[in-house]
């Protein structure tokens, strides 16, 4: 043995106290005697600064009494083996001691052989719990390193819909996530058959999807997230704070600048409790699968929508002239592959944003109506109307959606 712990022999007779220390072979139990004190006060002070694992000690202590000695001791070295040393006449005393937590009491006079065996069996218990302590220590070590597979397990589970509520709750507390519902979800799929891609060894594509998602990471950096791959590898991202579109749009934009590789995303709001997550995760998988089979014309027709909605002067023929072709051709092709007009993804895409702004902000119709790329607020409110169901004012004042 050669664990090393230290005793300490409270006792206000010195003569026991020398008696105890001389009848041990303290060495071949794994022990050492750091320190001796005479006062229950001078014990307590010796034990805190030694942080003694045995304390050997009498009941009847001046200035501050066995018992109370042994309260602090539990409060502040809980870990401590407690061995009374009592009398005969204090019998029912120790046995209160004991009924106290004390792990072990001794009748004076002291017995060498009994002593040693009450010893011997606190370092067995004091072994016992140094390997607890040593096997919860690897498992926390090993549960750290493993951190980020088990919250993508957990995530797998979660976007799966295998989870109750309490269960997802307690989960998200174990892997120190936030312990409340996302706010948004945004899946990242870049799609096997990217053009100047397609022959990539699979090494190749890994560390293409690794950079992606470091350059996902750096730009939503300010917000909290967590992110993870799905069964089908794109990468999904849970926020617990809402994303400017702005930002959002810049995902694909970086990845595309440095990567040269077009990624297609789509970030939905949460609505309600943790429970839901699964089934805002289905919406926008599938609005990426959508979104994945548009043509890269056609995707260029919706970037420059969303990037210009609130330019008033956007037209069809505009963005047909961006893109080199004519209108007719863009109507055709935009209705075909989306299956609404390019002025109702407009419409929608302006009014989307003006709902943000009503249940955000405290702007007046006339600056948000500027905002989301309308000149009069007449047009605004009717085109509104249209596709909520309620005037603009009345939506704000009624708080529909907040």
């Amino acid at each position: 043995m050669v664990q090393g712990w230290k005793v300490l022999i409270a006792d206000d007779e010195p003569n026991i106290r020398e008696g105890i220390r001389d009848c041990v072979d303290w060495e071949r139990l794994g022990l050492k005697v750091a320190a001796e004190a005479e006062d229950g006060e001078e014990a307590l002070e010796l034990a805190l600064e030694h942080d003694v694992r045995i304390l050997l000690v009498d009941l009847n202590m001046p200035i501050m009494n066995g018992l109370t000695l042994i309260g602090l001791i539990r409060e502040r070295l809980p870990a401590c083996k407690v061995i009374i040393i009592t009398g005969h006449d204090e019998f029912t005393y120790a046995q209160e001691a004991i009924r106290l937590g004390v792990d072990d009491y001794i009748l004076k006079p002291v017995s060498p052989q009994q002593l040693f065996a009450i010893l011997e069996k606190a370092v067995k218990q004091l072994e016992i719990a140094a390997k607890n302590e040593e096997h919860l220590l690897m498992a926390s070590k090993q549960i750290e390193r493993n951190f980020s597979l088990l919250r993508e397990r957990f995530c797998l589970e979660w976007m799966d819909g295998e989870l109750s509520e309490g269960e997802i709750l307690e989960q998200l507390s174990f892997l120190k996530m936030p312990v409340s519902t996302p706010v948004q979800i945004g899946v990242i799929r870049w799609p096997s058959a990217s053009r100047g891609k397609e022959l990539l060894s699979e090494k190749d594509r890994q560390l293409y999807l690794f950079a992606m998602e470091n350059m996902v990471e750096e730009i939503l950096s300010p917000y909290t997230l967590v992110k993870f791959r799905d069964h089908m590898g794109m990468l999904v991202v849970l926020l617990w704070h809402t994303v400017p579109d702005p930002v959002l749009h810049s995902i694909d934009e970086a990845i595309l600048t440095y990567l040269k590789i077009t990624a297609v995303s789509a970030f939905l709001p949460v609505t309600s409790g943790v429970e839901t997550v699964a089934s805002a995760y289905l919406q926008a998988k599938t609005e990426v699968y959508k979104e994945t089979r548009l043509s890269p014309f056609v995707r260029s027709a919706k970037d420059l929508i969303s990037k210009q909605f609130s330019d008033p002067d956007l037209n069809l023929e505009g963005v047909a002239n961006d893109l080199r072709v004519s209108s007719v051709y863009l109507s055709r092709i935009f209705k075909q592959e989306t299956g609404i007009s390019f002025i109702s993804m407009l419409t929608q895409i302006r009014i989307k944003h003006a709902i943000h702004l009503l249940t955000s902000t405290d702007l007046p119709m006339l600056e948000i109506a500027e905002h989301v790329g309308y000149d009069s607020q007449h047009y605004f409110s009717t085109a509104f109307k249209k596709i909520v169901g309620l005037p603009p004012n009345q939506y704000r004042k009624e708080g529909v959606g907040s």
